[in-house]
């Protein structure tokens, strides 16, 4: 009984133990794709968050560091543009490069731009510190040495919690624990039974 409680539980609590490590690099929501190649990204938040890291969205308000890494060294040899725009067509996560209108909409958007250039190492990084609660859309710009250019759309919020993303968990725990009640024969003693 004890050994087909504890298979049940190790089973159950499995995915949830992954945790980042265990993704695949396809099923990565960090990963970001520039045409053929990809990128990761990450942000930090050390003045509350300490080490934590966040690629969809940064939780609070405040200053954020963010770092792209190539995960294709072929990006190391583009020219490579990054701005964080205010998503000022509140686009959400549907927002795409063709929604963010021409050059000047897109630079009256902009809150922050790195200029184009290559980076050999093959890491970009640099601190925003985000004011307002919202969507913002990242822009990444790869441009070859023949001028060909690629871009990235990834739209991200700031200072939004989400408190629903704890229910699931909150099931689980619920769930194993009328499980492991009922599995060890936990009963009510007879006299509160037959009580009327």
């Amino acid at each position: 009984m004890r050994q087909t409680l504890a298979a049940l539980l190790l089973l159950l609590c499995a995915p949830a133990a992954l945790g980042h490590g265990g993704v695949s690099m396809e099923d990565d929501t960090c990963i970001m794709r520039i045409g053929l190649f990809r990128a990761h990204f990450t942000g930090y938040q050390p003045e509350t968050r300490a080490t934590q890291e966040f690629c969809e969205d940064i939780p609070e308000l405040g200053k954020a560091i963010i770092v792209v890494d190539f995960i294709d060294n072929a990006l190391r040899s583009y020219q490579v543009e990054f701005r964080v725009l205010r998503d000022v067509h509140e686009l959400g996560k549907r927002a795409r490069l063709d929604d963010l209108g021409d050059a000047n909409a897109i630079d009256a958007a902009t809150l922050f731009k790195l200029d184009a250039t290559k980076y050999p190492k093959g890491t970009l990084t640099f601190e925003q510190r985000f004011e307002h609660p919202g969507w913002y859309i990242g822009v990444l710009s790869a441009r070859d040495d023949a001028g060909h250019t690629i871009d990235s759309v990834f739209p991200f919020q700031v200072g939004v919690s989400h408190p629903w993303r704890y229910i699931p968990a909150f099931v689980l725990v619920l769930v194993l624990s009328l499980l492991i009640y009922r599995l060890t024969g936990r009963n009510l003693p007879a006299a509160a039974k037959s009580e009327p």
